[in-house]
């Protein structure tokens, strides 16, 4: 069987308090674009067995698409095994949801062979146990994800949009960034309504407009060259541009293919994984 995972964007992210146990509260909504990887899951008799086409991803426990595996092996008693083939395209520790995307559709791929009366409502919720951006990736498209991700609230589509997104030469480590980041100091907060509005009504300018990602507080400290992204990218003709998750990439919309072209083209010369691409 072969799969697409598709990478998502935050049209906006809010770290709206702190949980007990040290877990952020959230409320962002997210955006699957046309930028994926592709696998291929096949039954086997026994065992978990992985490979990538990326030498940098590890294909033992360690990966997050093991762990889908075997957290649905052992959660429906599933007698055989599964063969998986990672032909990786995401950017990794990019803010895009790469593993998270792949876990997600190891999960839908095993129910699909294993268990098709299992719910897209059930199958999130084993998500949670993967990662926070697992649940999100199990429904795809446009949704508001609050909590600690486990909260999926599907919105009017947003596709067809076009944008440009860059991945700096680095990455970035989530739990790092939200473990750096002070939510008494965030003096501006997405208005998560007006982005509803406008995903609502299709309204790009509107939408643009009003991006925000609180978490460019601690990524973008760090690494002024983020700065410097965003601003090229809107000088170069978008109509607004922000990091996605913990960062490092950073993306921009635009209204027309030729300034989009444009765009892509100049960023080229100076970063190697630029992406001209659309919400889906």
């Amino acid at each position: 069987m072969l799969v697409k995972a598709y990478a998502k964007v935050n049209l906006s992210l809010d770290v709206v308090g702190k949980r007990k146990d040290g877990y952020h509260l959230l409320k962002m909504i997210m955006q699957n674009i046309d930028l994926y990887d592709v696998l291929k899951i096949d039954e086997v008799k026994t065992g978990i067995h992985i490979c990538c086409n990326n030498r940098y991803i590890p294909c033992d426990r360690r990966n997050l698409v093991y762990k889908a595996a075997k957290l649905f092996i052992d959660k429906y008693n599933i007698e055989n095994g599964v063969s998986i083939n990672i032909d990786k395209k995401i950017p990794v520790s990019a803010g895009l949801a790469g593993g998270s995307a792949d876990a997600a559709a190891v999960l839908k791929a095993m129910r699909n062979i294993y268990t098709p009366e299992v719910s897209d409502g059930q199958l999130s919720e084993l998500a949670l146990n993967i990662g926070s951006d697992v649940p999100y990736c199990i429904i795809g498209g446009t949704a508001l994800c609050e909590g600690i991700g486990e909260k999926v609230t599907p919105l009017t589509p947003f596709r067809g949009h076009i944008l440009i997104l860059i991945k700096p030469p680095f990455g970035v480590s989530t739990a790092e960034v939200y473990k750096s980041l002070d939510i008494s100091k965030i003096k501006r907060h997405p208005d998560t309504q007006i982005l509803i509005d406008a995903v609502n009504k299709s309204e790009l300018v509107m939408l643009s407009k009003n991006m925000k990602n609180v978490l460019e507080n601690v990524t973008l400290k760090k690494y002024p060259v983020l700065r410097k992204i965003k601003a090229d990218l809107v000088n170069l003709g978008a109509l607004g541009s922000v990091m996605s998750g913990s960062g490092p990439s950073i993306f921009a919309f635009f209204d027309d293919m030729v300034k989009a072209q444009k765009c892509y083209d100049n960023m080229r010369t100076r970063y190697k994984e630029v992406f001209i691409t659309r919400t889906i």
